[in-house]
């Protein structure tokens, strides 16, 4: 049995404990706030980009060229995307991203010749450097607050393979912010960024003028679609980060009160039993003199 040191040694210790994880939840939440609102004002943004694009595209009745829009006759490269944390203590949040990717790697490993991996986050990097450390190709690291200059330098590299036909096809894998309580893995078609036709192939009208035509908008618009969507995509994954760091030492802190009340309830127990000891030695003691 413990003595009552001992006790008071551990009820001091979760105390601290509990006084960082009531920390982190607050700092947690704040962060979240404008987490939240930044993905919030992108995701508009980024849907009414993908729409202009399959607009202005569609409008050219699948004519209009442009590299990133080219759809390859056969899939044999594939590259894979996946965005995670650089930082734990976030519950499941970068398990459920990183089972999803193992899924998704499963399934195009099955149908094509190579795979390659792009990582971003060191949690990714962690997870596959040990388990595919042949197929990592690129890590993007120490992106713990997020700006556009980060989907650019991003959207730039697996651009460059793409053109270069070092993939064939590009997928990439995040989290998506649903709510405080609720952030769910989501899998995107990056590359090629192929609109979907009309069904008879035919030229559409768009509800605006193109000038000066179609293929030097989209010469501009493409990469402009790609740097967005990688971007909303990390944004996604900021905000559902924080929203799982805050729940989990939310969650923590409560396991901390526990804690501490069924300590403070053994220590009152040990000390009860220690006084009643000393008095029952007492009387023992006056009874034998």
């Amino acid at each position: 049995m413990p003595s009552l040191k001992d006790i008071r040694r551990r009820i001091g210790s979760v105390k601290k404990t509990q006084q960082i994880t009531r920390a982190m939840r607050m700092v947690a939440a704040a962060k979240l706030r404008r987490a939240q609102e930044a993905i919030e004002s992108a995701r508009p943004y980024a849907e009414r980009m993908r729409e202009t694009l399959i607009e202005i595209a569609a409008s050219q009745g699948g004519s209009a060229e442009h590299p990133l829009l080219a759809a390859r006759e056969s899939v044999r490269k594939v590259d894979v995307l996946v965005v995670t944390s650089d930082r734990g203590l976030c519950g499941a949040f970068n398990a459920n991203v990183l089972k999803r990717a193992e899924a998704e790697i499963a399934l195009r490993a099955a149908k094509a010749e190579s795979l390659g991996l792009t990582l971003i986050g060191r949690k990714s990097n962690e997870f596959f450097g040990r388990r595919r450390a042949s197929q990592v190709v690129k890590s993007f690291t120490g992106i713990s607050g997020v700006d556009y200059s980060h989907a650019i330098s991003i959207a730039e590299f697996v651009s460059q393979r793409f053109l270069a036909g070092d993939a064939d096809e590009v997928v990439l894998v995040h989290s998506e912010f649903v709510s405080t309580m609720t952030q769910r893995p989501r899998v995107v078609r990056l590359l090629p960024l192929a609109p979907e036709y009309a069904a008879d192939g035919a030229a559409g009208a768009v509800p605006f003028t193109v000038e000066p035509n179609a293929e030097a908008l989209l010469k501009l618009l493409v990469p402009k679609a790609l740097q967005v969507e990688l971007f909303r995509a990390l944004l996604e994954s900021q905000a559902g980060e924080h929203a799982a760091r805050m729940t989990a030492m939310e969650s923590a802190t409560r396991n901390t009160e526990d804690m501490i009340s069924r300590l403070t309830l053994q220590y009152n127990r040990a000390r009860q039993a220690a006084i009643t000891k000393e008095l029952v030695e007492i009387v023992s003691g006056a009874e034998a003199l």
